[in-house]
């Protein structure tokens, strides 16, 4: 009987090498495959750890059934026929955040959501430094989870996690978790939105306490002995330690029960929706047990992350904004919503590949907010299709195109608009090798006007 492998690395991306680094190092038996001929980290595996064998060109079903665990990368759906065989014949299924978690025991901050998720990610972990912490901060956000292992154990984690890494995870048990929101993402990866959610909703899975939005329609936090925290833009806080939002002496201020905290306005980044963000991450700090005046002095100093909702420039008397991490309609609606009550008209870029989701909630925000929409990439049409009917589209083909024609419309409009936002409402990967050269791309071309 031929001896089972004792773990195979699936996918030799960012994730996969940071698995690769971890196992080599505690001396655990491995190998690598990988569907693509060329993975992005294959000379590095080469170069440093020459005895790995891989194997690479397609999934070999008979392969993968004979190991005790795959470890997948986040970016290989569960469906593909080799997996799903390995799968049924027993071999567990884990991820590099399952070694992660095996790995420390310090506290863990668990973040899901369809948007917002670094930011509200980056909030905690700055507050918990202001706090004279020593935290590790990754996941989804840059670090893979198991590189905040390489300087020893710190005192707190604070994981940004995505649907696809909570699909296959276990064993997170986290101190605290929160779903921030969900709209409909990755439609072209999950059967329905309901099958979207409940990966998301493994977040839960054996935390201690939990964070809820209570201006999301979201599904229940999980029964039992679970600690509940509260936050609301929407709300005034019912209980001493939730927090919300309070008029106090004419202006708005985040709140934690009765207590007046600090006023809106000294919260650097700007817009409803980064106030629901900075309420969340104060919440989360709670949590945990960070004291407010840190937390309080993050808000006042965090300008905010590139390409969310990031404000470029001020072109004669017009604000650009630049929310090419807008990648999902729910993160364009946040957007609009957020800029548009003190704004005196929006115009919109947007357009992408949309993958799969369906645009309707777009509709009321665009039509309350824009005042010309900007449209390109692979489903402007539908875009276009469902908007046109009361706001006017421009078309283009080029990011530098859609700025132009959006510094000229909004020059031209009698009751002149205000802000140039680009929020696409879509993926890049259509004309951009990611959201990241979308949003440069657009930051150029305002430098240039």
């Amino acid at each position: 009987m031929t001896k089972r492998i004792a773990n195979i690395v699936v996918g030799l991306g960012k994730t996969g090498f940071s698995c690769v680094r971890y196992l080599a190092a505690r001396g655990i038996d491995f190998m690598v495959v990988d569907s693509r001929q060329e993975p992005p980290y294959l000379a590095q595996l080469q170069q440093q750890f020459p005895a790995v064998e891989v194997q690479l060109g397609g999934l070999d079903a008979a392969l993968l059934s004979n190991a005790e665990r795959l470890i997948m990368s986040p970016g290989l759906a569960l469906d593909q026929p080799a997996i799903q065989q390995a799968i049924a014949s027993g071999t567990h299924i884990g991820s590099d955040i399952d070694l992660f978690c095996e790995a420390v025991s310090a506290p863990i901050v668990a973040i899901t959501g369809s948007n917002a998720k670094s930011t509200v990610t980056t909030l905690v972990g700055l507050m918990a430094e202001q706090a004279g912490k020593a935290v590790g901060v990754g996941g989804n956000l840059g670090t893979p989870v198991l590189e905040l292992l390489a300087d020893g154990e710190k005192e707190l984690y604070v994981l940004e996690l995505s649907s696809f890494q909570l699909e296959l995870t276990e064993k997170l048990n986290a101190e605290v978790a929160t779903i921030l929101n969900v709209s409909p993402d990755h439609m072209d990866r999950y059967d329905s939105f309901t099958a979207y959610m409940e990966a998301k909703r493994r977040v839960f899975n054996g935390c201690a306490q939990v964070v809820v939005n209570s201006d999301e329609d979201l599904l229940p936090a999980p029964a039992g002995k679970v600690k509940l925290w509260h936050y609301s833009i929407e709300d005034i806080a019912k209980n001493d330690s939730d927090f919300g939002l309070a008029e106090q002496a004419g202006e708005s201020w985040l709140m934690q029960g009765e207590q007046p905290l600090m006023a809106v306005s000294e919260v650097k980044i700007k817009g409803l929706h980064n106030t629901s963000n900075a309420l969340a991450a104060l919440t989360l700090g709670a949590a945990v047990g960070l004291p407010l005046e840190p937390m309080l002095q993050t808000l006042r100093e965090f300008a905010g992350l590139a390409h969310r909702c990031q404000w470029v420039a001020n072109k004669n008397g017009v604000d650009y904004y630049n929310d090419s991490k807008g990648t999902n309609v729910g993160a364009t609606v946040a957007a609009l919503n957020g800029l548009g009550p003190a704004s005196k008209g929006i115009v919109l870029i947007a357009g992408g590949d949309g993958k799969g989701a369906d645009f309707d909630d777009l509709q009321q925000p665009v039509w309350l907010y824009c005042s010309h929409l900007v449209l390109l990439g692979k489903d402007a049409q539908r875009l276009e299709d469902l908007l046109a009917e009361e706001v006017p589209v421009s078309r283009v083909t080029t990011m530098a195109g859609a700025v132009e024609v959006a510094a000229y419309v909004v020059a031209q409009q009698e009751h002149r608009g205000d802000v140039v936002l680009l929020s696409p409402a879509c993926a890049s990967l259509d004309m951009f090798a990611n959201f990241e050269a979308r949003g440069d791309a657009f930051v150029q071309a305002v430098g240039a006007l």
